[in-house]
């Protein structure tokens, strides 16, 4: 399996669901990185199970241990080992599913390509496994931090119900003042209702997650295979339940002409001779020699290589697939039954998935910068 993710800086996991714990060595990180161990945990804590009515009621706390690499409130430069004890895991919820293979989930090709699988949760391809990203993706912000560069994801679709595409209009600093972690208040209700309805009903809701980059510098990313938007891209597609990515304009920007969507260059000089406002020209960040573009459709990304305005992108999450009500599917024999999934899971995983979107972009962004 691909345990392993990054070339400079890595994260390797370990961990099933209703296992011991879940886990992960990261290797490659600079040596005397302050480590904020409230800050990790906080990061934490955004993803955990059980925080809101929105969520699975499974109750973890999600405490994390460092096992190696740090002293003294520093990264050494050495290897980074950590984990997360399970501590609610319920696996006799699972005991009917031994046998049978649940419709959209991996139980069908794990089963294929190993020959053996964990009923349990899901084991190795459950989204609890993503708690070990969000460990690394903390740790990469706190790399980042210093170099000015901020990462901020947000919930812009639940459903039919979806914000504006532009996320200038909203006020960021708002994401985690709700239990949706959209910026826009009355939004943020309509998407909430709307969750807790197909919850009572068994059934679940997908969406999408907006996700900002600023003050990432010029020149970040490579040419060819290892554009920094295909980093983000595969990043993105790695995370349990995503269906989509696209950044900047993306699949909108075919509607429009070339001469409509270039991002036209002007002299940073120049900027103050247009009006202030979200629409206004912006500087790129350590770019040689200092320029600002008047639109960014590009999404802050151009051959491949950052060029200094903001990096924006949008993920698409596919509805759980672990629904509460009847379901049709067949068992290791190739026999038809009919099924009812049990236990305790999101109706809608946009809310926790979150800082899972940061923490994979962080980790992408130190890895390319180093």
């Amino acid at each position: 399996m691909s345990n392993t993710f990054g070339k400079k800086f890595t994260l390797t996991t370990f961990g099933e669901s209703h296992g011991v714990a879940v886990g992960g060595i990261v290797d490659g990180y600079p040596a005397g990185i302050p480590i904020d161990l409230d800050f990790i945990q906080h990061e934490l804590s955004r993803r955990r199970p059980g925080q809101s009515r929105l969520t699975t009621s499974r109750k973890e706390a999600d405490q994390v241990e460092f096992l190696s690499g740090i002293f003294e409130g520093k990264s050494t430069g050495t290897p980074i080992a950590f984990e997360v004890r399970n501590t609610n895991q319920h696996s006799n919820d699972y005991d009917n599913l031994r046998d049978l293979f649940r419709p959209s989930h991996a139980d069908y090709t794990y089963y294929n390509k190993y020959g053996i699988r964990d009923h349990r949760g899901g084991g190795r391809s459950s989204a609890r496994i993503t708690l070990a990203r969000c460990v690394g993706g903390a740790l990469a912000k706190l790399a980042l931090q210093p170099k000015g560069i901020s990462i901020r994801a947000y919930t812009s679709q639940v459903g039919p119900i979806a914000l504006e595409r532009d996320y200038r209009k909203y006020d960021l600093s708002k994401i985690e003042d709700n239990d949706v972690r959209c910026p826009d208040p009355r939004k943020a209700r309509e998407m909430a209702d709307l969750i807790l309805k197909v919850k009572k009903a068994g059934d679940t809701v997908g969406g999408i997650i907006t996700c900002v980059i600023q003050g990432c510098p010029a020149g970040i990313g490579d040419p060819e295979f290892d554009k920094l938007h295909a980093r983000l891209g595969a990043a993105m597609l790695s995370i349990n339940a995503v269906k989509g990515f696209e950044y900047g304009e993306g699949f909108d920007g075919v509607n429009s002409c070339g001469s409509l969507q270039n991002d036209v260059f002007i002299p940073a000089a120049d900027i103050s001779k247009y009006p202030e406002g979200p629409d206004a020209p912006r500087i790129c960040t350590g770019g040689t020699p200092a320029a600002a573009t008047l639109t960014n459709h590009s999404g802050g990304i151009q051959g491949g290589i950052s060029n200094g305005q903001d990096i924006y992108f949008r993920v698409a999450f596919k509805p759980v697939a672990t629904i509460l009500r009847d379901q049709q599917t067949i068992n290791k024999a190739g026999e038809a039954v009919t099924f009812q999934a049990r236990g305790r899971h999101d109706p809608c995983v946009l809310p926790r998935a979150v800082p899972i979107v940061e923490d994979m972009a962080a980790m992408v962004l130190l890895d390319m910068m180093l």
